[in-house]
């Protein structure tokens, strides 16, 4: 294993996989907070909440 730290410098190494875990956890939050379920800013939209809860009432007994 030491061998292969001899072909790459340890430090361009480990800022070049920083960064790129950096950008992938970045990208990876924007595409949650672009969902409507996994927004934690905006929180959900009442049309999700409405649609959620129709099913439930569908399956209601009517007497």
């Amino acid at each position: 294993m030491w061998r292969l730290w001899l072909l790459f410098d340890p430090r361009r190494a480990l800022i070049g996989l920083f960064t790129f875990l950096f950008v992938l956890a970045v990208v990876i939050h924007f595409i949650l907070l672009s969902t409507s379920r996994f927004n934690w800013l905006e929180g959900p939209h009442p049309a999700a909440m409405a649609s959620a809860s129709t099913p439930a009432a569908a399956q209601a007994p009517t007497q």
